[in-house]
């Protein structure tokens, strides 16, 4: 038997934060992901074009959390100990197919979200980055992270989020937030 992508990410570590972001030990992902839910920190990564428009994607079906979702351009955990930046380019690579853009962290947004169709939840200690993607370089997203890829400016972004949120991740208001209050 083959295990998806998904399965092995659910074993790899994360590392467990308190209120601040200290770290206060680790758990799998699969662990970090049952209810309750343990506090963890993650990433949300933000690619900009020269318009300052930001790259969506839609999650895989495959997810374990959100999955069809739309989100933005990648997210996931730094493994204990490891840079955020560090983490978030490799992630980067997996999900989009994208590598050696600078990040920025332009923030940080604490949340914790249910999934009613997985049961999985999110909580989640996420620094938020944003990296600018030259006009040159396109993306070739991995089929088991990413369903489609779309673009769009932020204060569109933040309109739709308004008015349709069930189409989107929970954490995408409060990383976009911070995004648009750090840029």
């Amino acid at each position: 038997m083959t295990l998806s992508v998904s399965s092995v990410r659910e074993g790899h570590l994360v590392e467990l934060v308190d209120a601040d972001g200290v770290a206060v030990g680790s758990a799998t992902v699969a662990d970090a992901h049952t209810a309750p839910g343990q506090l963890h920190r993650a990433f949300s990564v933000f690619l900009r074009d020269a318009d300052g428009r930001v790259l969506l994607q839609q999650r895989a079906p495959v997810k374990t959390r959100f999955p069809l979702r739309w989100a933005n351009t990648c997210c996931g955990h730094p493994l204990p100990g490891e840079p955020v930046t560090v983490g978030a380019a490799r992630r980067l690579v997996e999900e989009i197919g994208i590598a050696d853009i600078p990040l920025t962290e332009v923030g940080v947004y604490a949340y914790y979200a249910e999934d009613p169709a997985t049961g999985r939840v999110e909580y989640e200690y996420d620094h938020v980055l944003v990296g600018d993607l030259p006009s040159h370089v396109r993306a070739s997203p991995d089929p088991d992270e990413v369903a489609d890829l779309r673009w769009i400016d932020v204060p569109a972004l933040l309109t739709d989020l308004e008015n349709d949120p069930r189409s989107y991740a929970p954490w995408l208001h409060g990383v976009t937030q911070r995004l648009s209050d750090g840029h």
